[in-house]
């Protein structure tokens, strides 16, 4: 596991919560994204959790290193943390793919277990949005995306909120099937096609949750 951010008190909480779990090992803590760049050619940990933002421009490097990461080192898992409760960052990090990669708000790692969650998610190819987050973007999402019918922007509300199709069914009072028609038929008005390495599920929540924002190729 390697961890980076630009500031000592961050880094030096990532790294105590880290620790407390027995099964996780901390090989390096980084302060800038040159730093996390060396750790993990010299370490190749499975994990590395990383601001997004870091020096030396300050902008979405945590981000931008995550997408390389793809290509170099596909089956390590990066967990992103941020103080911004923002979708589009969310798009930006699961554009080419939600497998091995986690979003996760630093006021949440007051607590370890959401940290451990997402570390875990990702080092056995998961995913993870924070949760805290995503109930906060839905209850403030007053408008619905072009295209989608009245019915289709509540379903993919409930998606958003991370509902099972059967929870959805309940709460909109329409069968199972129907509901999993409806969601095929918001998938392809997104323009989401079916994929091993990409959610159509998360990429949709998180497509609602950034108010229409689709994803760049």
């Amino acid at each position: 596991m390697v961890v980076a951010d630009d500031s000592y008190l961050v880094r030096e909480a990532l790294g105590y919560l880290l620790d407390s779990d027995p099964r996780v090992e901390l090989v390096a803590r980084c302060q800038d994204a040159a730093e996390l760049a060396e750790a993990v050619e010299r370490e190749v940990p499975d994990v590395v959790v990383t601001d997004i933002r870091m020096p030396p421009a300050g902008d979405d490097e945590g981000i931008a290193f995550a997408n390389r990461l793809r290509d170099t080192h596909p089956e390590m898992g990066v967990v992103v943390v941020s103080q911004y409760a923002d979708p589009r960052y969310g798009l930006a990090l699961l554009r080419r793919g939600s497998e091995r990669r986690a979003y996760l708000v630093k006021d949440r790692l007051r607590e370890r277990e959401p940290l451990i969650a997402a570390v875990y998610a990702v080092a056995h190819g998961g995913s993870f949005v924070d949760p805290k987050v995503v109930e906060a973007l839905v209850g403030a999402r007053t408008t619905g995306l072009d295209g989608l019918t009245p019915r289709e922007n509540e379903i993919l509300g409930c998606v958003a909120r991370g509902q099972s199709n059967q929870a959805i069914a309940d709460h909109v009072s329409l069968s199972k099937k129907a509901v999993e028609k409806h969601i095929n038929a918001i998938f392809a008005k997104l323009g989401l096609v079916e994929s091993e390495e990409t959610s159509r599920r998360v990429m949709a929540a998180l497509i609602y949750l950034a108010g229409g924002a689709v994803p760049a190729a």
